[in-house]
């Protein structure tokens, strides 16, 4: 099972807490082979600022299951800022 808009997955943080997500949108890099996923936390209210967050993911063999990365690296931070900014952009402007 891909990832899909409006799709909803559990994250668990650093304490072994869940908590749940919403997809924003997945990409993928072709110079570098690697897929990611924008989040927003899913009890975010209307009114707050909208804290994105993104990950590097790659998909199990079982399909209903993710395996989810830290974005470690300046150079891959850059890359995806620059494609969640031209995202929001041509959402401003739709």
């Amino acid at each position: 099972m891909a990832l899909e808009e409006k799709e909803r997955i559990i994250i668990p943080d650093e304490n072994g807490e869940e908590h749940l997500f919403e997809v924003l949108f997945t990409f993928d890099v072709d110079e570098t082979e690697q897929s990611y996923v924008a989040v927003v936390p899913a009890d975010q209210k209307e009114d707050e600022e909208v804290e994105v967050f993104a990950f590097r993911y790659e998909e199990n063999d079982n399909e209903d299951d993710l395996a989810l990365f830290q974005i470690e690296s300046d150079e891959e931070w850059d890359m995806v800022e620059e494609v969640l900014n031209t995202i929001a952009d041509e959402d401003l402007t739709e």
